[in-house]
């Protein structure tokens, strides 16, 4: 198995290991170790079928489905489809899923540990994953700003990104709300946290879930979320993936900040999505 790192901060593709190699415990824990090293994996060109990345999934963890049951795949409901694809007149994935800058995951009490990512239909020139470092954001925070959040909580919240279904039409954006906290109530999580693995702290919190700082006022709030968009968006400290077709991503839901980028008109983008715990 070779690793070849793709930037200085975050990612590496790994060579030389089918998903039968996987299976295997020693290749496994080496794979675990060079995740956990640099947070996402790269896999090229897999030829797989959905039964067998549920079947990855196992092999490093315990798939979970996902929450929206409408989404799942008709035939393995560990998978959610993420597409902007009709088939037969009817939706066949959720489109717009993960544009915008998040942690996997964090508007629940209990977020899973790993997510795995394989692309069905990729558009050509659109569609890429950006991802950064939950650490390397953490440590290029001012010392004043480490010093003001050490120690503090924060609420999280799915409000801000809540997908309006056909049901809610009519609603005011406060019933919205309202359904929203009903269906995925806000939960708390410490703003710092350490990587069991590496031992390492790392920041846990994106603009469009973290609704606010515990002991902040609204200025100061503001000010950090800002800051921390800021610093999370930072082309010069992340990685940009251009998919091909079979493309396999493993990263770690805590440390790995992504947000996939617009697609473009008229170009289909089906991608296969398993949480693991």
């Amino acid at each position: 198995m070779r690793i070849e790192k793709v930037s200085n901060y975050i990612g590496a593709e790994i060579h030389d290991v089918s998903i039968r190699d996987i299976r295997v415990p020693e290749v496994r824990d080496r794979v675990l170790h060079a995740l956990h090293e640099n947070e996402l994996l790269i896999f090229k060109g897999l030829d797989i079928s959905p039964g067998e990345q549920v079947e990855l999934a196992r092999v490093i963890g315990e798939p979970v489905p996902f929450v929206m049951s409408q989404y799942r795949h008709p035939e393995h409901p560990e998978i959610m489809i993420s597409s902007n694809e009709v088939v037969n007149g009817k939706a066949y994935g959720v489109p717009r899923v993960g544009n915008f800058w998040h942690q996997d995951s964090s508007y629940t009490d209990n977020p899973t540990t790993y997510t795995l990512l394989h692309g069905i239909n990729i558009p050509q020139w659109s569609g890429d994953t950006l991802f950064s470092s939950a650490g390397n954001v953490y440590d290029r925070l001012s010392q004043h700003w480490k010093d003001k959040i050490s120690g503090r909580d924060a609420v999280h919240t799915v409000r801000k990104r809540f997908k309006i279904r056909p049901e809610h039409a009519g609603y005011s954006i406060t019933e919205l709300m309202k359904k929203a906290d009903e269906l995925h109530p806000p939960v708390t999580h410490p703003l710092v946290k350490i990587d069991p693995y590496t031992k390492l702290p790392y920041l846990y919190g994106a603009k469009d879930y973290l609704d606010y700082v515990i002991g902040f006022d609204a200025n100061e709030n503001q000010e950090f979320l800002n800051l921390v968009e800021e610093l999370v968006t930072d082309p010069g400290h992340g990685y940009r993936h251009k998919w091909t077709k079979g493309d396999l991503l493993l990263w770690k839901t805590e440390t790995a900040y992504h947000a996939v980028t617009d697609v473009e008109d008229n170009q289909s983008r089906t991608v296969h999505r398993v949480a693991v715990k």
